[in-house]
C-alpha cells in the first residue's frame, strides 16, 4: 500500500489494519470489502442474466432464481454501493476539508468491521441451508412465510451492517462540522465534502426507520409476536412504509455523494470553477429533503387511495426540478473550459446522459396512473439500474480513477481505463435499454423463466449478451488495479491539476496529512494560491506538535461478539442452547465497550521536530 509496507512482515500488516484507525486505511478496507461484495454481486447477476437468456429455461431452479435476485439487490445496495461509497468518503472528505482524522476514529473502524462482519454473516446464508429469498426488500407479506434460515440471517446481517453505517455517518457530520480547516467555511467546501455531509444528514434520519422495520420483522419470525401477521390482527402494508421511509432516502444516499464527485471532477478537468456552486449546494439540500416526502411512489399498486397517490406523486416530479439544476451546471462548467478527456472523465461524461435517462423514466413511473402498467414489470428495473448503475457505480468508477493516484500513489492505466469505460458503458446500454421494452411488453419483474411466442425472447438474449460486456469491463478494470500495483507510474502530489486541498499533500499523504493545518482563501484553495502564483497553501497555524489516536483491535472484537450474537439470534428458535451464542456474543461485545470506556488511552504526540524533517525534505524535493 506505501512504500514501508514492503519492509513489513504480511502479520505486521495485517495486524496494522485490523487495528487501524486512520481514515485513510480504514478507507482502503472499505473499498477491499465493497468490491469483494461488488464482484460476488455482479456473479449473482449474471447467474439472473444466464437464467433469462432463452425462453424456459432451466439453468437454475426457481429457488435459487429467488434467492439470487434477493441477494444480488441486497449484496449491490448495502454490501457494495455503500461501503464503496463510504470508503471514498473517507479516502478523501477529511483530506479536502483540510483536517487530520475524523472526529471519532474509534468509531470509524467499529462501522467498517459491523458492515465486514454483518456482510458476512448475511452471505453465510449460502453455506448455511439457504439464502435470503424474499427480494431485497424482503417484504413482510412473502418473508413471514418464508422457510428455513434465510430471512432471519438477512435480518440479523444487515441489523450488523446497517448499524456500522449510521456510525460512519455520525462521524461524517460530527467531521464536517468541528474540523474544517482554519478559513474553510462552509460555503467553501468542495461540493464531495458537501454531499457526504449531506448524505450522513440522510443516513442518520433514514436508517432508523430500517433498523426497527428489521427488529419488528425479526420479532414476527423469531420470538412469534404478530406486528405484521394480519391473522393475528397486524398490518403487512406497515412493512412496506417503514422499508420505504428508509428505502427512499436510501437511493439519494447511494447516488448524492457521486453528484458532489462528479461537480469537482468536471471542474477539476474542465479547468474552471464549478458554474453556479451556490446552486449547487441548495440542489442537493433539496433533493436530499424532498428525498423523505415521497416513499409511497413504491406503494401507488397498493391502494392507498387517489388523494396519497396524488400528492406522492407530484413530489416526485418535483425531484427532477433540483437534479436538473445540477445537469445544467454540469454542462455549463465545461461550456468554455479547457476540456481534458480521461478515464475519470469519461465516467463522468457518460453518467450524463445515461443518468439523465433514468431521471426521466422516474418521472413517468411518477405519474402515480401510468404506474399501474409499469409496476412490477422489467421497466422499474431498467429505471433503477440506469440511475444506480449510471449514477452510482459510474461514478464509482470515476472517483476510483480520480483518487487512486492520492490513495495508493499509482495512476491508473489509460488505455485499460478507457477499454474498461467502453466495455462497461456500451454493455450497461445493452442490457438495461431494452429492458424498457421487455417491461412495456409485459414482462413482470423477479420471475424465474418467460415463455416462448412472447416476443420476449430477442431482448432478454440482447439483454444477457450485454451483462458479459460489463463483466469483461469489471475483469479489465481488475487486471488494471494489479498492472498498476507493480508497473503503474508513481503519482505526483497533484496528478490533475487540481484545484482542492487533497492535491496539495504527497501521494499517498503521510499518516497525519498536514503537518501544519493549510490556510483556505476561497474556494477552490489551490487553484487561488496557483493562480497567484505561488502553488501552495500557506500554513494555517504554526508548526507544534501532532496528536494522534492510537490503533485498537477493540472496534474488531466488538463487532465479532456482535457476528457470534447474530448466530444465537438465528438459531435460538432450533434449540436453547443457541442462546449461548447470543448472550455469549452481547457479553463479549460489551465486555469490549467497557474496557474501552475504562480503560484511558490519550494517543500519543508527533514531535514537531519531525514535522520539520518531513517539510524540509518536501521543500528540498
Amino acid at each position: 500500500m506505501n512504500v514501508a509496507a514492503g519492509k513489513r512482515s504480511f502479520g505486521a500488516v495485517l495486524w496494522d489494519y485490523l487495528t487501524t484507525v486512520d481514515h485513510k486505511k480504514i478507507g482502503i478496507l472499505y473499498l477491499l470489502g465493497g468490491g469483494f461484495f461488488f464482484i460476488l454481486g455482479g456473479l449473482e447477476a449474471v447467474v439472473i442474466r444466464i437464467q433469462l437468456m432463452v425462453p424456459e429455461n432451466d439453468f437454475v431452479s426457481a429457488g435459487f432464481y429467488n434467492e439470487m435476485i434477493t441477494m444480488h439487490g441486497t449484496t449491490m445496495i448495502f454490501l457494495a454501493g455503500m461501503p464503496i461509497l463510504i470508503g471514498l468518503m473517507n479516502a478523501a472528505m477529511p483530506l479536502q476539508i483540510g483536517a487530520r482524522d475524523v472526529a471519532f476514529p474509534f468509531l470509524n473502524s467499529l462501522g467498517l468491521w459491523l458492515f465486514m462482519f454483518g456482510g458476512l454473516l448475511l452471505n453465510l446464508s449460502f453455506l448455511l441451508g439457504g439464502a435470503p429469498d424474499a427480494g431485497w426488500t424482503s417484504y413482510a407479506s412473502l418473508a413471514m412465510n418464508s422457510p428455513g434460515h434465510g430471512v432471519d440471517f438477512y435480518i440479523a446481517g444487515l441489523q450488523i451492517a446497517g448499524a456500522g453505517t449510521l456510525m460512519g455517518g455520525i462521524n461524517f457530520i460530527a467531521t464536517i462540522v468541528t474540523m474544517r480547516a482554519p478559513g474553510m467555511t462552509y460555503m467553501r467546501m468542495p461540493l464531495f465534502a458537501w454531499a457526504t455531509f449531506i448524505t450522513s444528514v440522510l443516513i442518520l434520519f433514514a436508517f432508523p426507520a430500517l433498523t426497527i422495520n428489521l427488529f419488528l420483522l425479526m420479532f414476527d419470525r423469531m420470538f412469534g409476536t404478530a406486528f405484521f401477521d394480519v391473522a393475528l390482527g397486524g398490518n403487512t402494508i406497515i412493512y412496506q412504509h417503514l422499508f420505504w421511509i428508509f428505502g427512499h432516502p436510501e437511493v439519494y444516499i447511494l447516488i448524492l455523494p457521486l453528484f458532489g464527485l462528479f461537480s469537482d471532477v468536471f471542474s477539476t478537468f474542465s479547468k474552471k470553477r464549478l458554474f453556479g456552486y451556490t446552486a449547487m449546494v441548495f440542489a442537493t439540500m433539496l433533493i436530499a429533503f424532498l428525498g423523505f416526502m415521497v416513499w409511497a411512489h413504491h406503494m401507488f399498486t397498493v391502494g392507498l387511495g387517489p388523494v396519497a397517490n396524488s400528492i406522492f406523486a407530484v413530489g416526485t416530479m418535483a425531484i427532477a426540478v433540483p437534479t436538473g439544476i445540477k445537469i445544467f451546471n454540469w454542462l455549463a462548467t465545461m461550456w468554455g473550459g479547457q476540456v481534458s478527456i480521461n478515464s475519470a472523465m469519461l465516467w463522468a461524461l457518460g453518467f450524463i446522459p445515461t443518468f439523465t435517462i433514468g431521471g426521466m423514466t422516474g418521472v413517468m413511473l411518477g405519474s402515480s396512473v401510468a404506474d399501474y402498467q409499469y409496476h412490477d414489470t422489467y421497466f422499474v428495473v431498467a429505471h433503477f439500474h440506469y440511475v444506480i448503475v449510471g449514477g452510482t457505480i459510474f461514478g464509482i468508477f470515476c472517483g476510483l480513477h480520480y483518487w487512486w493516484p492520492k490513495m495508493f500513489g499509482r495512476i491508473l492505466n489509460e488505455t485499460m481505463g478507457k477499454i474498461t469505460f467502453w466495455l462497461f458503458f456500451i454493455g450497461f446500454h445493452l442490457t438495461f435499454f431494452i429492458q424498457h421494452f421487455l417491461g412495456l411488453m409485459g414482462m413482470p419483474r423477479r420471475y424465474w423463466v418467460f415463455l416462448e411466442d412472447q416476443g420476449l425472447d430477442l431482448g432478454n438474449m440482447i439483454s444477457t449478451i450485454g451483462a458479459f460486456f460489463m463483466s469483461a469491463g469489471v475483469i479489465v478494470f481488475l487486471y488494471n488495479i494489479i498492472h498498476t500495483a507493480y508497473k503503474g507510474a508513481k503519482a505526483p502530489a497533484d496528478p490533475w491539476d487540481g484545484r482542492t486541498l487533497e492535491w496539495t499533500i504527497s501521494s499517498p499523504p503521510p499518516f497525519y496529512n498536514f503537518e501544519q493545518l493549510p490556510l483556505v482563501r476561497g474556494l477552490d484553495p489551490l487553484w487561488i494560491e496557483k493562480m497567484e502564483g505561488k502553488g501552495k497553501i500557506l500554513p494555517g497555524e504554526p508548526l507544534d506538535d501532532v496528536h494522534m489516536p492510537n490503533g485498537s483491535i477493540l472496534p474488531f472484537l466488538m463487532a465479532f461478539g456482535f457476528f457470534i450474537a447474530g448466530f444465537g439470534f438465528i438459531y435460538q428458535v432450533d434449540h436453547a442452547l443457541w442462546y449461548l451464542a447470543l448472550y455469549g456474543g452481547m457479553a463479549f461485545a460489551l465486555g469490549c465497550m467497557v474496557v474501552r470506556s475504562l480503560k484511558d488511552d490519550h494517543g500519543y504526540h508527533i514531535p514537531k521536530e519531525e514535522l520539520q524533517k518531513a517539510i524540509d525534505e518536501r521543500e528540498a524535493d
